[in-house]
């Protein structure tokens, strides 16, 4: 065997060592093309339901607010009502009612009734959340 025939053999061999390599990485590469199709079309079948129940819901939602929407609207005018109301009554009735409070509060003066001041009650005071009566507030402070 003279040199050139070696190196033929040699070339041969690192060439068939090579292609060997190459098909085993195209033989992974197209498992690995087939796993990722399989797990795209799960997940796609997956997210296409989970895309509508999350239509349907922003729809259910969108209705809901549109129901609280209405419902504030109608609670403004009901409290707008009730603020028209409230100063129709008081205008109405509260001069006379405090003419009446005024003529009461005249007569019992009058009568004599009204001298009677009120029984004076001690006052408390409050020391971090407790009630001392005033005699003992004294005591603290002398």
């Amino acid at each position: 065997m003279s040199g050139g025939e070696v190196a033929g053999i040699l070339v041969a061999v690192f060439w068939a060592i090579l292609v060997s390599f190459l098909a085993v990485v195209l033989v992974r590469l197209a498992q690995v093309l087939r796993a990722t199709t399989k797990l795209v079309a799960e997940v796609t079948d997956q997210a296409v339901p989970l895309l509508a129940d999350a239509s349907n819901t922003v729809r259910s939602a969108r209705t809901q607010l549109d129901r609280v929407d209405a419902i504030a609207s109608d609670v403004q005018e009901v409290t707008s009502n009730a603020s028209a109301l409230s100063s129709t009554v008081a205008s109405a009735f509260g001069g006379p009612l405090v003419k009446v409070a005024a003529f009461g509060y005249g007569v019992r003066k009058a009568l004599g009734r009204g001298d009677e001041a009120p029984a004076r009650t001690p006052r408390r005071t409050v020391i971090a959340g407790r009630t001392v009566p005033s005699a003992r507030r004294r005591k603290q402070k002398g």
